[in-house]
């Protein structure tokens, strides 16, 4: 974790820090702007029974937005969803992997992309909740298509303002602004959380000995986050000896380093939507046809077998963890890639022979580092789900939004580092100037 002392206040990026306060108010405001003709005491009840299918995680992610239907109500997930796509098709198609080694310019065709790619997603997915919410009892109070076209518009309008103000605390704010707008949407949660379980405990609804114990292990799992995201595997390098004007440099040694955690939070993300996706379409299905006959008994106890909580579940959600954390870190690692560049510039690793060699070994270690990091993330989601379901915790606090909240605030918290080491650096170079003109 980054440290800081006394003398670090001096170059801390005040400015930055104040811009991204005021953007994260503008984003918890938008929050709470309800989209009219909407029975909210309808869509309350709905929520209550759809806590642990994909409508609640999607409502964790936008930070409460959804359960109150405002118009931040789809949040970043289609920013996200569309970076992710754009990923997957500059490693794949030529025409994007040409783009990615086109410097700036490539960079920003590629954003251009990713936005219109999100417009096209929020609109699918503002149509999908518009309908969605038109087939339940006595929830829209207007069931004209006028609803319908206003509905999706407001969703559509505030996922594209998210993605510009994600894109404005990214360059003028701190940390990177998707993250941190979905981060907070989770922090937000936090002191209802914390209410909630203090009033059943006040009421002896909970008992207070299994609440501490609770406590302590949430904090155990913290401790455990930050070891793992902190960590690194350090392959060594060294650098060719070189001669030059008729003096020889000496051989350099420096590190790879690697992330234990290579694929970051983005597999549990996505277990967690392949598997309550299909839960969820089927609770709702049976919703709407309540005849009793084999079929619906069928899924009846399909969802009942791999429901959360259940060992179907489990298996089933960490098979997934492991299948996604390749796939995403094939996706942004690229050891053909590493194992050039470290050719063209002079370096290799001792041992092993530049070229195939090379790669092969960096695969290697990738693969490992990579499995023990799916192991990782699947213990962490499971852990808190466990608990909730074993104990019956009556508050959620996921293992997948604990680790977003602690990879995001480790991210923060090492580029206010960087901004306060660089203006220290800054202030150095102005005084060796100084100097100069001085003498000079």
């Amino acid at each position: 974790m980054p440290k800081f002392s006394k003398t670090t206040i001096r170059g801390f990026p005040w400015n930055r820090l104040w811009f991204l306060f005021c953007a994260l108010f503008i984003y918890r405001l938008g929050a709470h702007i309800p989209i009219p003709s909407i029975n909210y005491s309808q869509l309350t009840k709905l929520f209550e029974k759809n806590q642990n299918n994909i409508l609640g995680m999607f409502n964790m992610f936008s930070g409460g937005a959804l359960s109150r239907l405002t118009i931040f109500s789809l949040g970043i997930m289609p920013y996200i969803s569309s970076s992710i796509i754009m990923q997957l098709l500059s490693s794949i198609m030529p025409k994007f992997e040409n783009l990615k080694k086109e410097g700036e310019l490539g960079k920003y065709k590629i954003a251009q992309y990713t936005r219109f790619s999100t417009l096209i997603l929020a609109i699918l997915q503002g149509s999908g909740i518009s309908l969605i919410l038109k087939f339940q009892k006595n929830l829209v109070l207007d069931t004209s298509f006028y609803f319908h076209f206003t509905t999706v518009l407001t969703l559509v309008s505030g996922t594209i303002f998210l993605m510009w103000l994600s894109e404005q605390i990214t360059e003028y704010g701190l940390g990177n602004g998707t993250s941190i707008i979905i981060c907070s949407g989770i922090i937000s949660s936090f002191p209802n959380i914390l209410i909630n379980l203090l009033k059943l405990v006040k009421i002896d609804l909970v008992n207070v000995l299994l609440t501490i114990l609770i406590s302590l292990l949430l904090l155990i799992i913290t401790y455990f986050v930050i070891f793992i995201e902190c960590g690194q595997r350090k392959i060594l390098i060294n650098y060719i000896r070189k001669e030059a004007n008729n003096k020889i440099y000496s051989n350099k040694r420096s590190y790879l380093p690697l992330k234990l955690n290579i694929a970051g939070v983005i597999p549990a993300i996505f277990a967690s939507y392949i598997i309550l996706f299909p839960i969820t379409i089927i609770g709702w299905f049976l919703s709407f046809y309540n005849k009793n006959n084999f079929f619906t008994i069928f899924l009846k106890n399909l969802i009942s077998l791999v429901a959360p909580g259940k060992l179907i579940h489990s298996i089933l959600y960490t098979i997934a963890i492991i299948f996604f954390s390749f796939f995403y870190a094939t996706l942004i690692f690229n050891s053909k890639e590493t194992a050039d560049n470290l050719k063209k510039s002079g370096a290799f690793i001792p041992g092993i022979r530049p070229g195939y060699q090379t790669i092969r070994y960096i695969n290697n270690i990738i693969m490992r580092l990579t499995l023990a990091g799916s192991i990782y993330i699947a213990f962490i989601c499971l852990i808190p789900e466990f608990f909730i379901y074993k104990f019956n915790v009556p508050f959620y606090c996921g293992g997948t939004s604990l680790l977003i909240v602690i990879i995001v605030t480790i991210d923060f918290l090492t580029q206010i580092q960087n901004h306060i080491l660089s203006q220290k650096y800054k202030s150095l170079f102005r005084k060796i100037n100084f100097k100069k003109n001085i003498f000079y």
